[in-house]
C-alpha cells in the first residue's frame, strides 16, 4: 500500500524489470542525433509522415521509443514545429527513438468547441487514435532496422494529441478499422504521457489495461477539464456537451486500481500546460521513462507546480491540493 503526500510521494514496490546501465535514458549521454523522415501511412488522398530521430553513434539494439503527437484542435499543428524537434532530440541524445507524427487533421476549418457535436468529438477521438495505431504498426513492422523494443512504445501528446494518445492507449476498439485489428489484440503500449489531456470514459481504465501514465494539467484549464467536467466547460444543452476525465480523474482511477501515476499539477495552470512539460519538465518526462516504464516501479507521485496567478476559468473546481 503505497504512501501519499500532498507533494511527491515515490514507493518502489517492485523490482527492476529492464536493468539499466549507467545514466542512459536519464541524462544526455549523446552529443548528436540524426533525423531520418518517412511515410507511415498513405491513405491516398493524403500521405501521413514521421521524423525518427536516434542517437548518432549508438549500438544498442532494443531502445525505446517515445512516440509524440501534437495538438492544435483536431484543425492544425505540424510535427515538425521546433519545439517538437528539439523535445524529440533531448529524448534522443538520452538514448530513445523519438518520434514526432503527422495525422489526418480532421477538424481543419471546422469548430471544435460547443457548437460541434459531441459524437463528432468522440469520432475524432477515435479518428486520430487510429491514426497513431498505423504509426506504430510502421514501428514495430520496422523494429529491426530501427533497433527498437515493441514493449517499450511510450506514447506522448499535448492537448489534442494527449486526447488522442490517451484513446489510442487505453480503448483497444479504436485500433480497429473496418473491423480489421491495425495492432495484434495483445499489445500495449509501454507507458502513456498526458500534457493537457482527457478521456472519454474513466472505465476504459481498468487493472487489464493500466499501465505506466504521466499527466500534466492546469487546473484552470478552460478548454480541457483538469479533473471531471464538460469539455470547453460546454453547458448541458449545446451540441457539443461531453463529459471528459482530464488528469487528476485519471490519476484518482489509477490510484484506485492501486497502479502506479505521475501526476503534474499546474496550480492556476491554464491550456498553456499542453506544451509547456515539453519545454520546460523534460527531466521530469525523463525521469518518468527511466524509472516508471524502463525499471517497472511502482510509484504514485504527485508533483504539485504553485503559482499566484488568479484562475482565469471560474468554472474550475479548485483543488485542495493547490491550497483552496
Amino acid at each position: 500500500m503505497p504512501i501519499k503526500s500532498t507533494l511527491i510521494l515515490a514507493v518502489i514496490v517492485f523490482s527492476v524489470s529492464h536493468p539499466v546501465t549507467g545514466q542512459r535514458y536519464l541524462e544526455e549521454v549523446f552529443k548528436k542525433t540524426t533525423k531520418e523522415t518517412v511515410v507511415y501511412l498513405d491513405k491516398g488522398h493524403e500521405k501521413l509522415s514521421m521524423d525518427i530521430f536516434t542517437p548518432v553513434n549508438d549500438t544498442a539494439k532494443n531502445r525505446p521509443v517515445m512516440l509524440y503527437v501534437h495538438g492544435g484542435g483536431f484543425a492544425g499543428g505540424n510535427r515538425d514545429h521546433p519545439n517538437h524537434i528539439k523535445f524529440c532530440e533531448a529524448l534522443a541524445r538520452r538514448g530513445y527513438v523519438a518520434v514526432t507524427m503527422s495525422y489526418s487533421l480532421v477538424m481543419k476549418g471546422k469548430s471544435f468547441s460547443c457548437d460541434q457535436l459531441a459524437e463528432v468529438k468522440v469520432k475524432t477521438f477515435r479518428s486520430v487514435a487510429l491514426d497513431i495505431a498505423y504509426a506504430t504498426k510502421y514501428l514495430i513492422e520496422n523494429k529491426n532496422k530501427l533497433g527498437i523494443d515493441q514493449s517499450q512504445i511510450v506514447l506522448a501528446g499535448s492537448s489534442a494529441g494527449a486526447e488522442a494518445v490517451l484513446h489510442a492507449a487505453y480503448w483497444k476498439s479504436s485500433w480497429q478499422n473496418e473491423e480489421k485489428a491495425i495492432l495484434d489484440d495483445d499489445f500495449q503500449y509501454g507507458g502513456v504521457i498526458s500534457m493537457a489531456g482527457a478521456i472519454v470514459d474513466i472505465k476504459l481504465i481498468n487493472k487489464a489495461s493500466a499501465i505506466p501514465t504521466q499527466l500534466f494539467h492546469g487546473t484552470c484549464d478552460n478548454l480541457v477539464p483538469y479533473a471531471t467536467a464538460p469539455h470547453h466547460y460546454c453547458d448541458y444543452e449545446k451540441p457539443g456537451y461531453l463529459i471528459l476525465h482530464g488528469a487528476k480523474s485519471i490519476a484518482d482511477r489509477l490510484d484506485e486500481l492501486q497502479k502506479g501515476y505521475y501526476l503534474v499539477t499546474g496550480c492556476n495552470g491554464g491550456h498553456e500546460w499542453n506544451d509547456l512539460p515539453i519545454r520546460a519538465y523534460i527531466p521530469l518526462i525523463a525521469d518518468f521513462l527511466y524509472h516508471d516504464v524502463l525499471a517497472g516501479e511502482f510509484r504514485q507521485i504527485h508533483t504539485v507546480k504553485s503559482s499566484t496567478r488568479d484562475c482565469a476559468n471560474k468554472s474550475a473546481e479548485l483543488p485542495s491540493e493547490c491550497g483552496f
